[in-house]
């Protein structure tokens, strides 16, 4: 550690003078107006590297025609308008999107060396997080245009969808005028949905199907229904939705995910996650025999033998002919009869275990927490829908393999 400070002043002293070679005056450089602007003189430039500050000289030009001003220099190192190199900005964003922005800052510290405040490390996670979402965006666009690209995949045995949603804590600016969860009381998250595909191509030596390795791809945002359903739709195309022979949409039971699969996912084989129909049982047991066990394990043991049996119809007509005590009670079970009845088909599990097909949505619900959980509902975080949906970008960029593919293109472009 002694003697990486000096080697790094070193190495930003000579980084200095490198950068400032070629500072001779050009004919002239092009202007976003169209005109050419012309040398003016040079201009100093402090810059924060992976090596520390570097200060170097580089040639300043002006447009005679809208009389702006730039620098070529600049936009060749692709730090117009900011105060650290693409190194330095790929590291910032790195410890942004993995924890809080004052541990970021903390870890920048003592791994690079960088010294630098919290807001200096949230500025360019969200801005890097905002630009891969603008390219997101892009795509998202072309696919509503059906302009989708050709997908060069071999053909997929196995393609899997799963989408599901959560909440997370934002400001207060961001729930005027949203409902929460308590009647009369004011709203504290917003929703975030989420959602995964990934491949299945062999089974263990049960029969059990086995996902493929580093084969799941996220998308999310804090955003409606229709919009998420595009983004999912596109990642789905991506991966190959177009080239796969059997194509399955698991989700829990909310009416939303089975209405954008039959909108974008038409043909796939649908299925309700065995453990949240299950969770749905023993809620209604716990409603319905809150002191009697004794009566509740049977009840529960003969609705959860039909359940894995997938026998909805059954199950339905043993919640149909309940008659618990309570308005409140009856609406609870009526509910929940209406939501085995209009989910039997997707609950046909042996099957489905048949085909050796997934029936559970542990990928999403495992990148629920992989994705939001660890980073955006931390004890004391509020976020603004902008902020969060930048660091949304950034990690699923991230966990999708996809955040060295951004610098790459980012670099090409430049």
């Amino acid at each position: 550690m002694a003697v990486r400070g000096p080697m790094h002043r070193a190495g930003a002293a000579a980084l200095g003078r490198l950068l400032s070679l070629d500072t001779a005056p050009a004919p002239g450089d092009a202007c976003g107006c169209g005109g050419q602007a012309r040398w003016h003189s040079l201009g100093s430039r402090q810059l924060l590297t992976a090596l520390g500050e570097v200060n170097f000289q580089r040639a300043y030009y002006v447009c005679p025609d809208c009389h702006s001003g730039h620098c070529p220099r600049d936009r060749e190192l692709e730090v117009e308008a900011v105060q650290y190199s693409p190194g330095v900005q790929r590291m910032l964003a790195l410890v942004g999107s993995e924890s809080s922005f004052e541990q970021g800052r903390e870890q920048g510290a003592l791994l690079a060396g960088l010294e630098v405040t919290a807001k200096a490390v949230e500025r360019p996670a969200e801005a890097i997080g905002a630009d891969g979402e603008a390219h997101q965006q892009q795509h998202q666009r072309r696919a509503q245009q059906l302009e989708l690209p050709a997908v060069y995949v071999p053909t997929l045995p196995l393609l899997y969808i799963e989408m599901d949603g959560t909440g997370v804590p934002v400001v207060k600016a961001e729930t005027e005028d949203r409902a929460g969860k308590v009647e009369g009381q004011p709203a504290h998250t917003r929703a975030v949905k989420r959602g995964c595909v990934f491949t299945q191509t062999t089974t263990d030596q049960e029969g059990r199907p086995v996902r493929d390795q580093d084969a799941t791809t996220y998308v999310g945002a804090m955003e409606g229904v229709q919009e998420f359903g595009l983004r999912l739709y596109t990642e789905a195309w991506r991966r190959g939705w177009s080239r796969a022979e059997r194509k399955v949409v698991i989700g829990d039971g909310a009416v939303w995910i089975w209405n954008l699969a039959r909108q974008h996912f038409p043909g796939s084989i649908e299925i309700v996650d065995l453990y949240h129909a299950r969770q749905h049982l023993w809620e209604l047991s716990a409603q319905l025999f809150p002191r009697q066990p004794q009566v509740r394990k049977p009840w529960m043991g003969r609705g959860l033998k039909l359940l894995d049996q997938g026998q909805g119809e059954p199950l339905v007509k043993i919640l149909r002919d309940l008659h618990p005590d309570g308005e409140e009670l009856v609406r609870w079970v009526r509910n929940q009869a209406e939501y085995f009845e209009r989910n039997a088909q997707r609950m046909r599990y042996p099957a489905f275990r048949a085909q050796a097909l997934f029936v559970g949505s542990g990928v999403v619900e495992a990148g629920c927490k992989t994705v939001i959980g660890a980073r955006l509902k931390r004890s004391g975080m509020f976020w603004t829908v902008r902020g969060a949906n930048a660091i949304i970008a950034l990690r699923c960029s991230r966990l999708s393999h996809r955040f060295e593919d951004y610098w790459e293109s980012r670099s090409r472009a430049a």
